[in-house]
């Protein structure tokens, strides 16, 4: 479910004018980002909310805290192994579960038209208060409509149920994952490849300026 991960701008009318500049990207209008991860059923279970519009996603997923269980080595218990095409697997899966974020995007502005519109408060904290209180409601109703479709479903019992094998061990792709998000954030990793890109790129350009 993380390829359904995506980025709402809800726009900032009374954005105070010093902050105007921060929060502009390519709505050309200041905007607040709600970054947030949505099942098939539209339930929001990942929520993000408070950065400036001028950021991409790129930026936003560097500060969300999404990561941050999976970085300390804590995770779902249980692991499924793909087989067969998993590059094919992989961009058909989140070709799919992009769709559901973007629905459940427009399913919470048609609901609360306080977020469909541009935000008229002058206070950050109150936007993702209101913002907070959206997206629980919201699950509410989801989960609410869930028990009424559930009900009316019908299921095959004569259809073989697949038996899947869990797998419990850590792959090393989720190692490789954990060390290098810890060298990242490590200041001193940081600075050393800061200045061994200064040298890189003076040995390769710094003669032509002599």
């Amino acid at each position: 479910m993380l390829g359904s991960i995506d980025c709402m701008h809800w726009k900032w009318k009374n954005c105070p004018t010093a902050w105007q500049d921060m929060y502009t990207g390519h709505v050309h209008e200041p905007t607040i980002i709600l970054e947030a991860i949505a099942s098939k059923d539209l339930w929001i279970w990942h929520a993000f909310f408070g950065l400036p519009g001028s950021l991409n996603d790129i930026n936003v997923l560097d500060r969300s805290h999404i990561f941050e269980d999976l970085a300390e080595g804590r995770g779902p218990e249980v692991r499924y192994t793909i087989n067969g095409n998993k590059k094919k697997y992989f961009a058909t899966a989140q070709e799919s579960v992009r769709k559901d974020v973007e629905r459940a995007f427009g399913v919470l502005q048609s609901r609360f038209a306080m977020v469909r519109g541009p935000s008229r408060f002058w206070d950050l904290h109150t936007m993702k208060y209101i913002m907070t209180a959206c997206i629980i409601l919201h699950n509410m109703i989801i989960e609410d409509e869930r028990e009424l479709h559930m009900e009316g479903e019908h299921f095959d019992t004569d259809v073989a149920i697949p038996i899947i094998t869990p797998n419990r061990s850590r792959s090393s792709t989720l190692r490789e994952f954990i060390q290098v998000h810890k060298q990242i954030r490590d200041k001193q990793v940081h600075f050393q490849l800061q200045n061994d890109l200064v040298e890189h790129l003076w040995q390769m350009h710094g003669s032509d300026r002599n």
